[in-house]
């Protein structure tokens, strides 16, 4: 499995963190899982949504 750097600030990171012990599994699956839907949902929108979607997830990431 690879592995990626991404950069969050911080209390993003605790939320992530917050809800992933709340679930009772790691931040790597939470995220794992945050991103299939992203990319299932993406997939079902019009591909001229593209740019807003890409914004979205920025946004989610800051």
């Amino acid at each position: 499995m690879a592995r990626i750097l991404i950069s969050m600030k911080d209390g993003f990171l605790k939320t992530i963190d917050k809800m992933a012990l709340r679930e009772q599994r790691s931040r790597s699956e939470l995220v794992r899982e945050a991103l299939r839907e992203y990319i299932k949902r993406a997939a079902a929108v019009k591909p001229e949504n593209a740019d807003k979607n890409a914004s979205i997830l920025e946004d989610l990431l800051d």
